[in-house]
């Protein structure tokens, strides 16, 4: 047996005019016989069809990943996180003929985003005051490459290195998310939520418990699940492997045909 096959294979394609990291485990390339395809959209994304960092940019970028890469009859088992939650919704609402068998939302950031405490703080940062965190961007941005890391690294003790480059096109999207996420997508639910798993948070100032409660009221017959044990907005820092084999023991039954 290959044990590659068991390890997590990392390529680059453009598309939507971006360059795109994609992590794939298994098959490297999607055959017709390849009849379920589990795509896993983050929280932190780094157009208008045209603006590919922005919101709507993110969404159709998805939609044209699997346009491009995926056979239209695979069934699709989308897992999100925080915004990537919205995303998902999106996904489904602009083109229904998706075959999704199951939606699983993380901590899902989907409606009131800049009433939430957490968007009360960031709103401000991410929609006025990032403006002025572009000028040192833009003037490292002019020196030479090997310059620019030295003082960066300098800086932040080489942890932001390779990150620093996408530091505004993240605060540009964050900024677009707290004006965007306001009404949660009730029809969309509707329509699809014998497909969807909703995992809220217990202390997730993203998306506070009351949201929980609410969609809990509006949907009586939905799957809606509030975390006990302990997990934050951000588990992919301290608990991404317990989070996964959740959401793996979630899916068995729902995937067995």
């Amino acid at each position: 047996m290959d044990s590659r096959k068991d390890e997590p294979q990392t390529e680059f394609i453009y598309c939507c005019g971006a360059a795109t990291e994609l992590l794939t485990f298994g098959s490297g390339r999607l055959l017709p016989e390849h009849k379920v395809l589990f795509l896993i959209i983050p929280g932190e994304l780094n157009s208008e069809r045209d603006d590919v960092f922005g919101l709507n940019g993110q969404i159709e970028h998805k939609l044209a990943f699997l346009r491009k890469r995926v056979p239209r009859e695979t069934g699709l088992v989308l897992v999100g996180h925080s915004i990537g939650c919205y995303i998902i919704l999106e996904m489904m609402k602009r083109d229904p003929e998706l075959k999704v068998l199951k939606a699983v939302m993380l901590f899902p950031t989907i409606e009131r985003m800049a009433q939430t405490p957490q968007g009360k703080v960031m709103t401000p940062v991410l929609c006025q005051m990032r403006y002025l965190a572009y000028l040192p961007v833009f003037l490292l941005s002019l020196l030479p490459g090997r310059l620019r890391a030295f003082l960066i690294q300098l800086a932040f003790s080489g942890l932001l290195v390779n990150y620093f480059p996408f530091a505004a096109n993240s605060m540009y999207l964050g900024g677009q998310e707290m004006k965007k996420v306001v009404e949660r997508d009730n029809l969309t639910i509707k329509k699809n939520l014998d497909k969807l798993i909703f995992y809220y948070g217990a202390t997730d100032h993203w998306c506070p418990v009351s949201f929980f409660h609410d969609i809990k009221q509006d949907f009586p017959h939905g799957d809606f699940r509030l975390c006990e044990r302990g997990f934050r907005h951000a588990f992919v820092l301290d608990a991404g492997q317990e989070v996964a084999s959740m959401v793996v023991e979630w899916l068995r039954g729902s995937l067995r045909t």
